[in-house]
């Protein structure tokens, strides 16, 4: 099972997040990666989100955590477990360009229209519109081709 873990950046005096453009499918997301071994899930998050963007996050809470099932012909095929961070403060300047995609700043109101996997659309839809202490838990379930079938 693979470990990964992204931030959602949150600019509360521009009202805007930081997010990246996937190229394969042009989908937008939370920065980040997987985990090394030995590694917290809050040092994940700090160095994928640092090298993926060039900001130092500081305190990101964790948000979400969700089990990604990929399932063909009824059988699971992959599982995957995500950690889901929020920050509002950071250190550092946005990479001209990052190894990863496009990056932007982008105004928090049009993220929700923004193509991106359904799963990464109902966390982001929670964890921006809802803002609480509560953590997020669910599971979804996905084909190979990221259509997402079902989720809890």
């Amino acid at each position: 099972m693979q470990r990964v873990t992204n931030c959602i950046l949150i600019d509360r005096e521009q009202d805007e997040v930081l997010l990246l453009q996937k190229p394969r499918r042009g989908w937008w997301v939370a920065p980040g990666g997987k985990m090394e071994s030995g590694e917290t899930i809050r040092e994940a998050v700090t160095r994928e989100f640092k090298e993926e963007t060039g900001i130092t996050l500081i305190d990101p809470a964790l948000k979400g955590v969700f089990t990604i099932l990929i399932e063909e012909n009824g059988q699971h095929v992959d599982e995957w477990m995500m950690f889901t961070f929020v920050c509002d403060r950071y250190e550092g300047e946005v990479l001209a360009h990052s190894p990863e995609g496009q990056l932007a700043w982008l105004p928090r109101r049009q993220v929700a229209g923004l193509p991106k996997a359904k799963g990464d659309q109902i966390y982001f839809e929670h964890i921006l519109e809802q803002e609480g202490d509560e953590l997020l838990i669910l599971k979804f379930r996905y084909t190979p081709d990221y259509d997402l079938i079902s989720y809890e």
